[in-house]
């Protein structure tokens, strides 16, 4: 049987991160609730994120692909940080919502990101899976 983690379409940030692989959603402490969930439970960069609050992006509009000036600067900013530190890019991300459905590609997702041994998320910023502690190769 394929993993397969259950990551819902609503952690998916309009930068195209999936918060449900971020290391301050999965960890047990001072847990972040993700990008569009309004909680005073979210992390301060989120609250400040100038992705999130970017008024270019259209009204109603809940992805930075909507945008006129999409890729931004700051977005292909970020691309590469995670491209180069985390191997995953927030533009393909982007771009796979766009071209195939939010749906499809949280199928993808929740295969990509499914610990092997358990089913759990793995972290993108580490590798690691929170649930049962193991390390994806």
């Amino acid at each position: 049987m394929i993993p397969y983690t259950n990551i819902p379409a609503i952690m998916i940030a309009p930068c195209g991160m999936n918060c449900g692989i971020c290391m301050a959603y999965l960890r047990e402490r001072n847990r972040c609730v993700g990008c569009n969930i309004e909680s005073h439970q979210k992390v301060n960069h989120c609250f400040v994120c100038s992705i999130k609050n970017c008024i270019e992006r259209p009204a109603g509009s809940r992805f930075c692909f909507d945008c006129k000036k999409y890729p931004c600067k700051r977005l292909k900013q970020l691309d590469k940080r995670y491209r180069t530190r985390y191997s995953m890019s927030m533009i393909e991300n982007l771009n796979g919502i766009r071209d195939f459905g939010l749906d499809r590609f949280m199928g993808i997702e929740n295969t990509r990101w499914a610990c092997a041994q358990c089913g759990g998320p793995i972290c993108v910023h580490n590798r690691k899976c929170y649930r049962c502690m193991g390390v994806a190769d």
